[in-house]
C-alpha cells in the first residue's frame, strides 16, 4: 500500500513538472512576441557650412539732439502752443510768456532813441552855426570844440540808445519760447501760471529720425573692429552692418551704422563706447529705451553645424546622440562653438557626414537600438554679409 502512494505521489510530481515548464516556456515566448520595435527618432546628417559669427550689445537709445528748453527772460507763463508729444517744427512756438512789461520797455527804449536823436541834430545844428563863425573871430574855438565834442557824444548816445531798442526788442520776442529744431516734443514742465526764468526747464524736444545707439564694446572687439579699417582706411564703418533688437525680442526693420567710436577705453571696464544711429521714420524708438546691438565680427569657413535642438547640456558638458550605420545610439560630449540662426558651430566630437538625433534625444540612451527617421531643418533667410562691423 505504502508503495502504491509512492508512486502515485512521483507520477503528481512528475505531472507538475511538466506543467511548470510548458507554463515557463509559454511565458517566454509570450514575452518575446511582445518585445518593443525600436523607437522612431528624427535625425539629421552633420555638415559643413560657412557661419557668420555675430557679437551683442546691451546699449541705450537718444535723441541725434536733445534740446532743453529753457526761457531767455523771466516771466509767467501765459500759454502753451503745441501738443505735448507731437513732432514739432524748427521755429514752432512752444509757450507765449507775459509780454507787457516787454513791451513797456521797448517802448521806454524807443522813447530814450528818439530823444537822443533829438540832442544829436541840435548838437550838428551847433557844428554846421559855429563853425564858419569862430573862423571869423565870432565865436571862440573853445565854444567850437564844445559844440564838436557834444555832437559826438550825442552820437554815442544814440548808437547806444538803438542797441537798447534792440535788446528790448528781442526780449520781447523771446516772450514766445520756440523750439531750435525739429522733433518729438516732450511733456511741458512749466504749465500755464508759472513763473520761469533763464534757468527753468520748460520741456525737451527730441529729433528720432535717425536715433542714436550707444553701446559698449571690449576692447578685444575695438582692435578686431579697427584692424580692420585700417586696412582700408579710405572706407569708412560699413553701411547697415548694424541689427537692433527690441525689449519684445523683435528684430528692428531699418539697420544702422557707426556713426563715432569713443577716444578712451574705460579702464574700470575695459569698453570703449561706439555710437551708431539708425532710421527712425515712425518714430518708434524713444531716448532711454532698451537696445540689443547685434552686427557680424567674423566668419567661420567650413564649420561643422548641427541643429541647437541636438545639443544637450549635461551637468555642464555639451553632448549629442549619434546612431551609427547599425542604428545604435552612441552619446558623445562635444565642444560647441558659436550660434547661428537655428545651427550650432560643433568644434569637436562629431564628423561631417554623421546623424545624429534632434527630437527624441531625451528618451535615448547609449547602445539603444532606434528606428532613425529624416528631421526637415526649418528654412532659414538669407545669410549676413560676414564683415565686420
Amino acid at each position: 500500500m505504502l508503495r502504491r502512494s509512492s508512486t502515485s505521489m512521483s507520477r503528481l510530481i512528475g505531472l507538475a513538472m511538466v506543467l511548470a515548464v510548458s507554463w515557463l516556456d509559454a511565458c517566454g515566448k509570450k514575452e518575446q512576441a511582445a518585445a518593443p520595435p525600436p523607437m522612431d527618432v528624427l535625425v539629421i546628417d552633420v555638415v559643413q557650412k560657412d557661419v557668420p559669427v555675430y557679437g551683442e550689445w546691451i546699449g541705450t537709445l537718444n535723441g541725434v539732439i536733445n534740446a532743453t528748453i529753457r526761457p531767455q527772460v523771466q516771466g509767467y507763463v501765459l500759454a502753451r502752443n503745441y501738443n505735448e508729444g507731437d513732432v514739432v517744427q524748427a521755429g514752432q512756438q512752444l509757450f507765449q510768456i507775459d509780454p507787457r512789461q516787454f513791451q513797456a520797455a521797448l517802448d521806454q527804449a524807443l522813447g530814450d532813441l528818439a530823444k537822443a536823436q533829438a540832442l544829436l541834430v541840435k548838437t550838428q545844428l551847433d557844428v554846421e552855426r559855429y563853425t564858419p563863425l569862430a573862423k571869423q573871430g565870432a565865436v571862440s574855438q573853445q565854444e567850437l570844440d564844445n559844440a564838436l565834442q557834444a555832437n559826438q557824444a550825442n552820437k554815442a548816445a544814440v548808437d547806444t540808445a538803438k542797441a537798447a531798442v534792440d535788446q528790448a526788442r528781442l526780449n520781447l520776442q523771446w516772450t514766445k519760447v520756440t523750439s531750435p529744431i525739429q522733433g518729438v516734443s516732450g511733456i511741458a514742465i512749466s504749465q500755464i501760471g508759472n513763473l520761469v526764468s533763464p534757468t527753468t526747464e520748460m520741456t525737451t524736444v527730441s529729433q528720432l529720425d535717425p536715433i542714436k545707439v550707444v553701446f559698449p564694446a571690449s576692447e578685444q572687439e575695438y582692435l578686431r573692429y579697427a584692424k580692420a579699417r585700417s586696412k582700408d582706411p579710405d572706407q569708412g564703418p560699413r553701411k547697415g552692418a548694424l541689427e537692433l533688437i527690441l525689449a519684445d525680442g523683435s528684430v528692428f526693420p531699418h539697420h544702422g551704422t557707426v556713426t563715432v567710436v569713443g577716444r578712451e577705453v574705460d579702464p574700470r571696464t575695459g569698453t570703449v563706447i561706439i555710437e551708431g544711429q539708425f532710421p527712425n521714420p515712425e518714430n518708434i524708438l524713444r531716448p532711454g529705451g532698451y537696445a540689443k546691438v547685434r552686427a557680424v565680427i567674423d566668419n567661420l569657413t567650413n564649420a561643422l553645424v548641427v541643429p541647437q535642438a541636438a545639443i544637450q547640456d549635461f551637468q555642464g558638458s555639451m553632448q549629442v546622440a549619434v546612431v551609427t550605420p547599425e542604428n545604435k545610439v552612441q552619446i558623445r560630449n562635444v565642444k560647441t562653438g558659436p550660434r547661428a540662426g537655428f545651427d550650432w558651430v560643433v568644434l569637436d566630437g562629431v564628423k561631417l557626414g554623421e546623424r545624429v538625433i534632434v527630437e527624441g534625444l531625451q528618451k535615448v540612451r547609449d547602445g539603444m537600438t532606434v528606428s532613425p527617421k529624416p528631421f526637415v531643418a526649418p528654412t532659414a533667410g538669407p545669410a549676413p554679409t560676414a564683415a565686420p562691423f
